[in-house]
């Protein structure tokens, strides 16, 4: 079993049923494909790159060049939520409001026709901030969670917060 992966697939579906307890307290309704949505608080796609990263740093050390990937592979993820996707997001957000204006503009001029989309395109896409870094702590506590419950060892918690505490001395 390749515990890593596990443990980073752990951690996308704790993210997601967060997200899916979150709106179901928002809207009082749920649907499966809230499932697969991406969006909202915390990110998943953030939780699942950290965990990989913070496990594979608690297995083989800080300096390995399998944490160093991992690590990259975070941080890329992470700015992708906040910029790119996000970015998009708020592009289909301007493109739904200028298809409802130009329905508006033809309704009111019926020589010209508009053929109108069927469905909105969606906007939920990226992150803000603060869902990127709730994504992030649930991978880092994901992360050496799955580290420290690796063939029953349990105690293994301290070198968990060890390694943590000494790689956020090392950012200071």
């Amino acid at each position: 079993m390749n515990r890593a992966l596990w443990t980073s697939i752990a951690a996308i579906g704790t993210a997601q049923a967060l997200k899916i307890s979150a709106r179901v307290r928002a809207k009082e309704h749920w649907a499966w494909r809230d499932l697969f949505r991406t969006g909202g608080m915390p990110s998943s796609h953030s939780a699942g790159a950290v965990s990989l990263a913070t496990y594979i740093g608690l297995k083989k050390g800080s300096s390995s060049i399998s944490f160093a990937l991992a690590s990259l592979l975070s941080l890329v993820v992470m700015y992708d939520a906040m910029g790119i996707r996000r970015h998009a997001g708020l592009i289909a957000m301007e493109v739904n409001l200028l298809e409802e204006t130009v329905v508006k503009l033809t309704e009111q001029h019926p020589p010209h026709v508009h053929q109108q989309r069927g469905e909105d395109l969606e906007e939920r896409l990226g992150h803000l901030p603060k869902e990127v870094l709730g994504g992030a702590l649930l991978g880092v506590l994901i992360g050496c969670l799955g580290y420290a419950t690796e063939s029953g060892r349990t105690g293994r918690f301290e070198n968990g917060f060890k390694f943590i505490r000494k790689s956020l001395t090392g950012l200071v």
